[in-house]
């Protein structure tokens, strides 16, 4: 979308509506954008990649005898609603 394509589209607000957007981006000029590096800054290669993560340490996997990966999800999702059901105030589903 270009600014012309946003200009376009607030000419058909009302003139409230323009008067509150102007303020809205006048408001913005103020605010302190987060810097972005440029394109330009070095990228690490696959092979830099590969030897950050064989510096770290080993990572604990939970219900790794779950090998379908839709189970696993599913398993996930019923730990969270019964883990969350204490705060509603309901019983655990007993097994």
């Amino acid at each position: 979308m270009t600014v012309q394509d946003i200009l376009e589209q607030a000419k058909a607000l009302s003139a409230e509506e323009r008067k509150e957007l102007t303020k809205l981006l006048i408001d913005t000029l103020d605010m302190e954008i987060p810097h972005v590096p440029p394109a330009s800054t070095p990228r690490k290669t696959g092979a830099e990649i590969v030897a950050m993560i064989e510096e770290m340490e080993p990572i604990e996997l939970v219900d790794s005898h779950i090998e379908d990966a839709v189970e696993w999800v599913k398993a996930q999702r019923q730990k969270r609603q019964d883990y969350l059901k204490s705060y509603r105030g309901e019983e655990h589903d007993e097994e």
